[in-house]
């Protein structure tokens, strides 16, 4: 006789049954774990650190304070859990990695980083508070984590905005300053706004909001039109007239 474990049968002699008892027991373990972490980071992101304790993580995983110690030695831990969770998601797609690397045109590229970065997990409001949070309050190990997993992304962003500045396909700028500005526009630009406007943004989905980011930056963006006749000025940086007196 035989029984279906994660696609695969196995006997149910006595060897077998002792590993299909610890399949089993891991995968229960690992869901147990996950459950943990994502009622952990709930909590962390509305309450802060060291607003949120483990009875209040067990109340929400719908386990024993107990219980919640064997799968994490300490609080701390767990944050960090819940922090790489939503970190974790933080990768470019294949689609937008090759037209980086062939230095495709920033008027397709722009609008693809743009809808990358609102896309990210790692760039959802739950996800910012977990930084804010692991570098307010837990910053020995905070810039290690986010190195970790923001830098890649970050770092291919700027090298491709450096080699088109560089080509004059892009304004020349500071590509650091850029990378740094069209990230900070998908991160607090909506709730800025309306801070500002007094309503909500008028965006109705994250298709919208990317064409309305695009055109703005690339706009900016765009390197200078050269002009055909240079203008004089004198010294006080007045316009010279060429007709003679």
């Amino acid at each position: 006789m035989y029984h279906k474990v994660s696609g695969d049968y196995f006997s149910t002699g006595s060897v077998d049954r002792e590993f299909v008892y610890r399949v089993n027991s891991s995968t229960r373990h690992s869901e147990r774990a996950s459950k943990i972490v994502e009622a952990a980071a709930q909590l962390f992101a509305r309450q802060g650190y060291h607003g949120t304790s483990t009875r209040e993580i067990a109340r929400i995983a719908e386990i024993s304070e107990n219980t919640l110690f064997r799968y994490f030695e300490h609080k701390e831990d767990i944050f960090w859990a819940a922090l790489r969770l939503h970190l974790s998601g933080s990768v470019l797609h294949q689609e937008l990695q090759n037209g980086i690397a062939d230095s495709a045109d920033p008027q397709v590229m722009i609008p693809q980083v743009l809808a990358c970065l609102l896309d990210k997990d790692v760039l959802k409001p739950e996800s910012l508070r977990l930084i804010a949070i692991a570098f307010i309050e837990l910053r020995h190990k905070a810039e290690a984590i986010c190195f970790e997993h923001l830098s890649p992304i970050f770092s291919v962003v700027n090298h491709y905005l450096a080699l088109n500045i560089e080509s004059g396909k892009l304004r020349t700028l500071d590509p650091s300053i850029v990378t740094v500005a069209l990230i900070v526009t998908t991160m607090v630009y909506p709730k800025f706004s309306e801070l500002i406007s007094g309503v909500p943004l008028s965006h109705s989905d994250s298709h919208e909001a990317v064409g309305s980011y695009a055109k703005f930056w690339l706009e900016i963006l765009a390197p200078p039109a050269p002009s055909s006749t240079p203008v004089a000025l004198d010294v006080v940086g007045q316009r010279v007239s060429n007709t003679s007196p």
